[in-house]
């Protein structure tokens, strides 16, 4: 099988969060599966400098206010197709935001060039290759099947739209119609129109032969009012063609035994040292409780606002924090001033060396997420024997065991688990970290048992690849 796989962001090229990672794993994955994958990506400046003596496979004379070329290279073992449009993609900075914090203007028409030049790829093939299926990611491929349809793509080439995170739509106002190559008269409730907006995801739900998300909780989660961001009645509709299928981690870049950033270990005795150098790294003082970790992006999303509440439950057992990320200004801020306990450190900004440090050294990690597609972060912290408290929602529910009284008779828990997302919930979670932390035996078992549970891509890749096939259309 030939797939296409259409994405803003892919690690180790350009990440602001686990999309890139997902989207730069899944080649590899697939590989064992029979699945030949290229990655569509935009010519970011970061993305461009990793090409070395790309090939000129195309060219398009006026793609959404410019000139454009279509590249092709393979840069760190991923097969790529690269749009070099400098007047979308040439820019300092984030992605996704300008100078001032927020969404460039033009990101309508930067992510519709993404999905035009997919939806041609698809319908024509490019330099003698054809795809069998367009993997489309998220609302900047949304429009690949609209697109597609207008070409007279449909029926060509299978289309498979994952959603990563449902709560980023991208709408553009409806009189950017006609500069993103748009048909008025799709513009309806049954089409791209979402509350007097074009949205580029909608039109990825209902244009897609097949959806998938990132967890099976998460996919049904998207079908109620609570977790649907107002796309659940779209879900619903589409629950035919809906899979969820649990995201993997790259078990090489993420091996204990193995990790360049850190002392390698290969049992839960062994983190020992890995533990003493974050303390020392971050100036901490010893303590009796566990020393807990957060690598995230600071939003309301991740539930880190609760977690500032139900600090002093931690602190007052004789736990300690380590904190990475960054995000929200007036987030940030907080747990800066959270910062002049000496027991809390943080460190604002994002360094992958410091997050394999800051995993391998911490006794557990916190994720309390007030909704989770699916969540690399936990698992990350199992492959580390670093024990996950996490809320009971997305992928976060379908990851982690929680060490229920049942659970730890029969000897299977891997981390904790509560619910609601409170911060009542949570602090009585941490309470529970602490008297589990407190236990030596149980708490080695909790850390052996996260360090065996599967976590790589195995199981996914081949859910995938039978999706691909299923969805092959019959020319």
């Amino acid at each position: 099988m030939q797939v296409l796989s259409v994405a803003s962001e892919c690690a180790p090229l350009v990440k602001t969060g686990g999309l890139a990672d997902v989207v730069g794993a899944l080649p590899a994955a697939l590989a064992a599966q029979g699945v030949t994958m290229r990655t569509l990506l935009p010519g970011y400046p970061a993305v461009m400098k990793a090409l070395k003596d790309p090939k000129v496979v195309s060219t398009e004379p006026a793609l959404f206010g410019g000139s454009a070329r279509l590249l092709a290279a393979t840069v760190a073992g991923l097969d790529l197709l690269v749009i070099d449009a400098p007047h979308l993609f040439d820019r300092p900075g984030s992605i996704y935001l300008g100078p001032d914090g927020r969404d460039w203007p033009d990101n309508p028409e930067r992510f519709a060039a993404l999905s035009w030049i997919a939806a041609k790829i698809g319908s024509n093939g490019i330099d003698g290759w054809r795809a069998d299926i367009l993997h489309c990611h998220d609302w900047q491929a949304g429009l690949v099947p609209e697109y597609l349809h207008g070409m007279g793509g449909t029926g060509k080439v299978g289309t498979i739209l994952t959603i990563h995170n449902i709560a980023f739509h991208g709408l553009a106002d409806p009189h950017k119609m006609a500069a993103l190559k748009l048909s008025p008269y799709r513009y309806t409730a049954d089409g791209f129109e979402f509350w007097g907006r074009i949205s580029a995801l909608k039109a990825g739900l209902v244009g897609a032969d097949r959806l998938t998300t990132v967890s099976p909780t998460y996919a049904a989660e998207l079908m109620t009012d609570a977790f649907g961001m107002g796309l659940d009645g779209v879900m619903r509709a589409r629950r035919g063609v809906v899979s969820g299928i649990i995201n993997g981690i790259d078990e090489v870049v993420w091996n204990p035994a193995t990790d360049p950033a850190i002392a390698p270990y290969k049992t839960p005795k062994d983190k020992l040292k890995n533990r003493a150098d974050l303390r020392a790294e971050f100036d901490l003082p010893d303590a009796p409780g566990p020393l807990c970790a957060v690598v995230s992006r600071l939003t309301e999303q991740k539930g880190l606002d609760l977690l500032l509440e139900a600090l002093p439950t931690l602190i007052g057992r004789g736990g300690q924090l380590v904190l990475l990320g960054s995000g929200d200004a007036w987030l940030e801020q907080a747990w800066r001033a959270a910062a002049r306990d000496p027991n809390i450190a943080v460190r604002i900004g994002y360094d992958e060396g410091l997050s394999h440090r800051i995993i391998a050294g911490a006794d557990a990690i916190l994720v309390p997420s007030r909704f989770e597609p699916c969540g690399l972060t936990q698992l990350y912290g199992l492959r580390y024997g670093t024990v996950p408290v996490v809320a009971l929602t997305g992928g976060l529910a379908d990851t982690v065991i929680s060490a229920s009284p049942a659970a730890l008779a029969v000897g299977v828990a891997t981390g904790l688990q509560f619910h609601p997302v409170t911060t009542d919930a949570l602090s009585g979670a941490l309470s529970h970290l602490c008297d589990l932390f407190a236990q030596p035996e149980t708490w080695q078992t909790l850390q052996t048992n996260a360090m065996r549970q599967p976590v790589g891509w195995g199981p996914s890749a081949r859910a995938y690849a039978a999706l691909y096939q299923d969805t092959i259309p019959k020319r």
